[in-house]
C-alpha cells in the first residue's frame, strides 16, 4: 500500500489555540446579550401592562371596547309627494346602500371593492378624498341601490374588505315614463359647490338633498333626521347584538295642488311634441297641471346617475332637462293682442266700435307690414276673433310703446311670477327704457307694431301667459302661482281697477275666438264657455324661412284659454314648439279643460247620489265605475315660507286706480 507524501510544513500550519466551541470567554458574551435583552423585552412588557392596567385603563378600555362596536346610520325617508285628492305622486322603498367605515379603511382595498361593484376607481378614489377632511366616524355612502350581485360580492368578502358595511335605505320611488318630472325633480348627493352655499350650510358631505324642481324648493321639509345603532360585532363582522338604537324621523310628507287626472292628459296631450302645457285656477293661483316635453327620467338620479345616462341627457339638442313651462322664453305672437287691446282701450288710445281695413297688410312709418289673410274692415271683436295683424300693427302704434310696455308690465312680463319652483326666467317686456339701458339706442316708432302683435324683443314663459290671460279674465286680479298650498301665508297678488265693459270687450273677442268660427275652433267644448287665443310666434321672418326651410326654424303654435267666460276656474296654455300655427295647439287646451270639468261633473254626481242614499235611511254608496281618489290619511300642513324667486310683477303706479 503506498502512502501519499507527508508535507513537511503540516505541523507549522496546525494552530496551538482551542477550538471556538471550547473558548469560554466567547460563550459569556453570547449570553450576556441575550441576557439584556431579555431584560429589557421583560422592561418594556411591564411597562405596556403599566400602562394598560394602571395609569390609562380608561382610555384603552374605549379602545377594545371600538374594535368591538360600531355606529351604523339609520337613513331617514324622504316625506312623500301627493297631489291635490291626498294620491301619491313620490315614494320610496326600501333596498340596501353601501358605506365605507373610515376607521377601517385601506386604501390599497379601493381598486377590487370598485370593481366587485362595477364602480369607476377613479370616482371612488376621488369621492374618499373629498372625506379627509371629515372626522373618521363619518362614513361614506359608495353605492345606493345594491343589486343581488352586489349584495353577493359584499357577503363574500367581508373577511377582506371589513370596511363595507351594508346599511338598509330608502330610495325614491318617481312615476314612470318621466310624468311630472320637471315638476317633482330628483335628488343626489350635495356637490362642493352646494356645501359652500348657504342654502346648504347645515348639510355634510355624503348628504343627499332635492336638486331640482319640488324636491330642492321644498329640500327641508322633505328631509327627515337620520337615526343611528350601535351593534357588538366579532372579529368577522357579524352582528351579535344591538346595545343602542336611535331610530330615524321621516321626512314630512307634502300634498301638491296638482291634479293627477289633469296631470295625466295634459301629458298626454303633449306626447311625441316639444312644448309645454300649464294648467291653473285663477282663483287662488293653484297650478292643477303642469307638464313640459322632451322630458327625463328621475329614477336614473335616484342613486347615482351614470355617465353614460348623463350624456344622453346633457348632449341631447332637444334639452330634455329644461322646465319649459317655467322656462322657455319665446314670443307670444297673437296671444299678446288681448293685452294690447286691454291697454289700448284704458288709456283711451281707441275704443271698440274704431275700425281698420285690412287688404292682407298695411302700411306704417314707409314700412309695409304683412297680415296673415285679408279681413277687409274689422274692428276689435273682430279682429280678436279672427286675429287681425292689420288691426293691431295700427292701434298698437295709436297706444304707443309707452303704454303698450306699461300693460306688459301690469301683467307680469317681464318679471318672475314667483311660482314655487326654482331658476325661473323673467322673460322680456322691451321698452324704450330697456332699450336704452341694453343698446344705448332710442326707441323707433317702427319697432312698435311688431310687439303689438307679439313678435320683436317680447319673450315670455308660458305659466306668465297663463297667468296673464288670467288675471285679465278676472277682471283686474293677478295671483301667484304656486304648487303648494300656502293659504297661511302671504302670496303676492296684483290688483287693478279695469272698467267692467274695456275687459267685457276683450273677453267677449276670446269668446269668439273659439265659439264664432274664429282662429281657435278646435278649442270648443259643447256646453262650456270657453274662451281663448291662438299665437303663431315666427322665428325668423317669411323670407328667411322660405330661403332656409327647416323645421328648427318652423313657428310655435301657443293657444291659451279659460273656461267659463263669465266666472273662470280653470287657465290653461299650451306651447308646442315648431308645431306650426296656434291653432294647431288649441286641441291640448280643450282635452285638458273637458277633463276639469268632467271630473267635475262626476264628483258633483257622486255627491247627489251620497246625499239621496243618506235620505233613503244611510244605505252605503254603489260603486259609481270610477270611484274618487282616497284622501290621504292625514292632513298635510303648509311648509315654510318659499325662499326662492319671488313675484316681482310690480307695476310703475298704484294698483288701484285706472290708467288714463
Amino acid at each position: 500500500m503506498i502512502l501519499p507524501p507527508v508535507d513537511p510544513n503540516l505541523e507549522e500550519k496546525l494552530s496551538e489555540k482551542p477550538p471556538l466551541r471550547d473558548d469560554t470567554h466567547f460563550a459569556a458574551g453570547k449570553i450576556a446579550i441575550f441576557q439584556y435583552v431579555s431584560v429589557v423585552i421583560f422592561l418594556f412588557l411591564i411597562s405596556g401592562f403599566w400602562q394598560l392596567q394602571v395609569r390609562n385603563p380608561d382610555f384603552y378600555d374605549q379602545q377594545a371596547q371600538a374594535n368591538s362596536i360600531k355606529s351604523v346610520p339609520i337613513l331617514a325617508p324622504r316625506g312623500r309627494i301627493l297631489d291635490r285628492d291626498g294620491r301619491v305622486i313620490v315614494d320610496n322603498h326600501s333596498s340596501f346602500s353601501l358605506i365605507l367605515a373610515r376607521e377601517s379603511l385601506k386604501m390599497e382595498h379601493l381598486r377590487p371593492i370598485a370593481q366587485g361593484l362595477d364602480l369607476d376607481y377613479s370616482d371612488l378614489l376621488t369621492k374618499v378624498e373629498r372625506f379627509q377632511t371629515e372626522p373618521k366616524y363619518v362614513p361614506i355612502k359608495i353605492k345606493d341601490q345594491l343589486t343581488s350581485a352586489d349584495l353577493a360580492f359584499v357577503d363574500s368578502h367581508a373577511d377582506f374588505f371589513p370596511e363595507m358595511v351594508k346599511i338598509e335605505s330608502q330610495q325614491r320611488l318617481y312615476p314612470q315614463n318621466g310624468m311630472l318630472a320637471h315638476v317633482i325633480g330628483y335628488t343626489g348627493e350635495i356637490s362642493e359647490a352646494e356645501l359652500d352655499s348657504p342654502e346648504f350650510g347645515k348639510y355634510e358631505r355624503g348628504s343627499i338633498i332635492g336638486k331640482a324642481g319640488i324636491e330642492r324648493q321644498y329640500n327641508d321639509w322633505l328631509t327627515g333626521v337620520d337615526g343611528q345603532r350601535q351593534v357588538v360585532v366579532d372579529n368577522r363582522g357579524t352582528v351579535k347584538h344591538v346595545l343602542k338604537l336611535k331610530p330615524a324621523i321621516p321626512g314630512k310628507d307634502l300634498k301638491l295642488t296638482i291634479d293627477l287626472d289633469l296631470q295625466v292628459v295634459a301629458e298626454l296631450a303633449l306626447e311625441g311634441k316639444n312644448g309645454a302645457v300649464v294648467a291653473i285656477d285663477p282663483r287662488t293661483g293653484e297650478v292643477l297641471a303642469m307638464a313640459s316635453r322632451p322630458t327625463f327620467d328621475p329614477n336614473k338620479f335616484a342613486g347615482h346617475i351614470s355617465k353614460a345616462d348623463w350624456k344622453v341627457y346633457h348632449d341631447n339638442p332637444d334639452n330634455p332637462m329644461m322646465n319649459r313651462a317655467i322656462q322657455a322664453q319665446f314670443a307670444p305672437g297673437s296671444t299678446f293682442k288681448p293685452i294690447v287691446a286691454i291697454g289700448g282701450l284704458e288709456s283711451g288710445s281707441f275704443d271698440d266700435t274704431m275700425t281698420v281695413h285690412c287688404a292682407g297688410g298695411v302700411t306704417l312709418y314707409g314700412h309695409y307690414y304683412k297680415c296673415h289673410h285679408v279681413h277687409g274692415t274689422v274692428a276689435l271683436h273682430t279682429a280678436i276673433v279672427q286675429s287681425c295683424d292689420s288691426y293691431f300693427y295700427t292701434m298698437g302704434s295709436r297706444e304707443g310703446i309707452d303704454n303698450i310696455a306699461y300693460y306688459g308690465n301690469l301683467v307680469g312680463y317681464g318679471h318672475l311670477t314667483g311660482v314655487d319652483l326654482p331658476e325661473e326666467k323673467a322673460g322680456l317686456m322691451p321698452s324704450p327704457q330697456w332699450k336704452m339701458q341694453n343698446y344705448r339706442e332710442k326707441w323707433w316708432a317702427g319697432e312698435t307694431p311688431s310687439v303689438a302683435i307679439g313678435q320683436g324683443a317680447l319673450m315670455v314663459t308660458p305659466i306668465q301667459m297663463v297667468r296673464a290671460i288670467s288675471g285679465i279674465a278676472m277682471g283686474g286680479v293677478w295671483r301667484q302661482p304656486h304648487l303648494v298650498d300656502l293659504s297661511n301665508q302671504n302670496l303676492k297678488t296684483v290688483q287693478w281697477t279695469f272698467q267692467p265693459d274695456n275687459v267685457a270687450d276683450v273677453v267677449n273677442g276670446m269668446y269668439g275666438v273659439v265659439n264664432e268660427w274664429g282662429t281657435g275652433v278646435r278649442a270648443k267644448i259643447p256646453g262650456i264657455e270657453v274662451c281663448g287665443k291662438t299665437g303663431t310666434a315666427q322665428l325668423a321672418s317669411y323670407d328667411f324661412m322660405k330661403a332656409h326651410r327647416s323645421e328648427d326654424l318652423k313657428e310655435n303654435g301657443w293657444f291659451v284659454g279659460f273656461a267659463p267666460r263669465s266666472a273662470p276656474e280653470i287657465a290653461v296654455v299650451a306651447l308646442w314648439e315648431h308645431g306650426g300655427e296656434g291653432p294647431l295647439a288649441a286641441p291640448i287646451v280643450r282635452d285638458v279643460i273637458k277633463a276639469y270639468f268632467d271630473k267635475k261633473a262626476r264628483i258633483s254626481m257622486l255627491q247627489q247620489e251620497k246625499t239621496r242614499l243618506n235620505a233613503m235611511g244611510g244605505i252605503g254608496l254603489p260603486n259609481p265605475g270610477r270611484a274618487l281618489p282616497a284622501v290621504a290619511p292625514q292632513a298635510v300642513t303648509a311648509p315654510p315660507p318659499v325662499q326662492g324667486a319671488e313675484a316681482e310683477a310690480a307695476v310703475p303706479a298704484a294698483s288701484s286706480q285706472t290708467r288714463k
